[in-house]
C-alpha cells in the first residue's frame, strides 16, 4: 500500500477524479455538523450513511490499487 501511495506522491500513477471526489466527499461528510442520519437521534444506527460512504471510497480505493498492479505487471 505504501509503494501505491508514494506512486501516486510521485505522479507516476494518476488517480480517477471519481475516486478523489469520494475521498474529499467522505472526509468532508464525516465531519460536517450536518447529517442525513443522525447518530444523536438515531445511534449506532446513524452511523449506517458514514460507513457506506467510506465502503464507496475503500471500494474505488482498492480499485485504483489494482489498476496500479496492472501497470506494473505490464511494465
Amino acid at each position: 500500500m505504501w509503494g501505491f501511495l508514494k506512486a501516486i506522491k510521485r505522479k507516476e500513477h494518476r488517480v480517477a477524479p471519481t475516486t478523489w471526489a469520494a475521498a474529499i466527499a467522505a472526509v468532508v461528510y464525516t465531519f460536517a455538523p450536518i447529517d442525513l442520519i443522525p447518530e444523536l437521534v438515531l445511534g449506532p444506527l446513524g452511523l449506517a450513511d458514514d460507513i457506506g460512504l467510506w465502503s464507496v471510497f475503500a471500494v474505488l480505493f482498492l480499485r485504483e490499487q489494482e489498476r496500479w498492479r496492472a501497470g506494473l505487471a505490464s511494465e
